[in-house]
């Protein structure tokens, strides 16, 4: 979707194709995140890492006015590729190794201490066997 919101931006302008946008009720794509409600701390670092082409930059700074909404890591690794012109499949493929990467840390870190790494819910069905 943001491709798409990009594409509309290079023809009839940032602050037209965003009001387009916004007027079908739609939220913005690849800005806001809920568990981060002041700011996505991942998207952040990586966008202070490089330069995002003029066109990502003008979206992320129109985007932030008319919405309040900051970038969130899928914009990051959109603008990624855009400036590295990195295939198109290339900002999934990252955030999915990304996340790979986590869930074997999180089972390293399980198996060496022998308990869940920050359960978020109470199990309530059947006891389990070991």
């Amino acid at each position: 979707m943001l491709l798409m919101l990009v594409e509309d931006a290079k023809k009839i302008g940032s602050q037209q194709a965003l009001s387009q946008w916004l007027s079908r009720g739609q939220p913005l794509p690849t800005f806001g995140q809920p568990l981060y409600p002041e700011g996505d701390p991942r998207a952040a670092s990586l966008l202070a890492q490089f330069r995002p082409s003029d066109m990502f930059a003008e979206i992320c700074s129109v985007a932030e006015v008319m919405t309040g909404e900051l970038p969130n890591i899928d914009f990051a690794l959109a603008a990624l590729a855009d400036a590295y012109a990195l295939p198109a499949d290339s900002p999934f493929i990252i955030f999915a190794l990304g996340r790979v990467v986590g869930w074997i840390a999180h089972s390293l870190e399980q198996i060496e201490t022998g308990r869940l790494i920050r359960p978020r819910a109470q199990y309530i069905g059947p006891k389990l066997k070991k």
